[in-house]
């Protein structure tokens, strides 16, 4: 689940400018930021939450109807702060045509996916689901991208990530009591996030427009995208649930939305390294809220399956020495990374 935004292939936002005149101590506590620890804290919540909030969603209304207004109303957080930063959408019909797809495959259809998904798997299930996608895109990154080599530990943690998937799944079992199908729909969502990386790393990159910019554009036409596919398949709620609207607002408004900019201050302030590290934290939470509110059955081995998952993707991100200096030697703000390490989020 967790970037959304194109992280570490373009050029990230700048910092404000520091005025030249003393503040006053409460001016100054004023404008500064919540601790880094806070907001990864807030995040991995948010973002393991999202699960839930997409179970609750599909329980008033169509699958395409909450992915329609998850990417409403983070569209319309992402407008407000561009609107505040007076920041302008991107020009040039080739780079609208490279967002199109962006939003496509990071955003339309794997919400959407997700959010079919869970009319018939728990919100653990998909949660878990969801941590499988740094596996997907370690795979794919080695044929897609020549700069990423196989090493031993990589190709292990692959290995390892997805014996945690079978485990999961209870494959000694022949999968007795999972729905295949939403299953299914689960773990491509969290394929289709590699894909789109890949295609922004080898369509965006050293693009001069901003993350904010980029990613505005990229909502805003996944946001059309989905606009006209709820209107063709799902049409217009004929009633207007009220538990149901606030969790997809909450999903959209925070999951998408303000998600997407504490991310951009998590990556400027501690480096993408430790800012990805929330999407091992999100599965944790996903399945604490699903069991806890949502009253979800858990067996043994979803969690012993989620455990080696979750190992199994750190060590598809382990880089060879060389790498980690480059990565260390780089400014925080830069964002450098590679597809596999950049993390999606439900």
């Amino acid at each position: 689940m967790c970037y959304e935004v194109i992280d570490g292939i373009v050029t990230t936002m700048s910092p404000a400018t520091v005025s030249t005149q003393t503040p006053s101590r409460p001016a100054e506590r004023a404008g500064r930021p919540l601790p880094w620890r806070v907001r990864f804290a807030f995040l991995s919540l948010i973002w393991g939450f999202s699960f839930l909030f997409i179970k609750v969603g599909t329980e008033g209304y169509a699958p395409f109807q909450v992915t329609f207004g998850r990417l409403l109303f983070g569209t319309a957080v992402l407008a407000a702060a561009m609107a505040v930063k007076r920041e302008r959408l991107p020009r040039g019909a080739r780079t609208w045509g490279h967002l199109a797809v962006a939003g496509f495959f990071l955003n339309a259809l794997p919400f959407s996916l997700f959010a079919y998904a869970e009319l018939t798997i728990p919100s653990t299930l998909a949660g878990i689901c969801n941590a499988t996608s740094p596996l997907w895109g370690m795979a794919l990154s080695l044929v897609a991208l020549s700069e990423d080599r196989p090493t031993r530990l990589r190709v292990a943690g692959l290995g390892l990530g997805f014996l945690g998937v079978l485990t999961v799944l209870g494959a000694w079992q022949g999968f007795a009591g999972l729905d295949a199908t939403g299953t299914a729909m689960a773990l491509l969502a969290s394929l289709s996030y590699p894909v789109g990386w890949i295609y922004v790393r080898r369509t965006l990159a050293g693009s001069h427009h901003s993350n904010l910019s980029l990613t505005g554009g990229q909502l805003l036409l996944a946001t059309l995208q989905l606009a006209v596919v709820t209107w063709l398949f799902a049409g217009v709620p004929s009633h207007l649930p009220v538990l149901p609207l606030l969790a997809i607002a909450a999903l959209g408004a925070f999951g998408t939305g303000f998600a997407m900019l504490v991310q951009y201050g998590l990556v400027a302030e501690v480096g993408p390294t430790t800012a990805q590290m929330v999407t091992y934290f999100v599965p944790v939470i996903a399945t604490a809220a699903g069991v806890a509110l949502l009253g979800e059955h858990l067996t043994w081995s979803t969690p012993v399956g989620a455990v080696i998952v979750l190992a199994g993707a750190a060590l598809t991100q382990a880089r060879p020495k060389a790498q980690n200096r480059i990565a260390q030697a780089a400014p925080k703000g830069t964002g450098l990374s590679t597809p596999a390490e950049s993390q999606p989020t439900s």
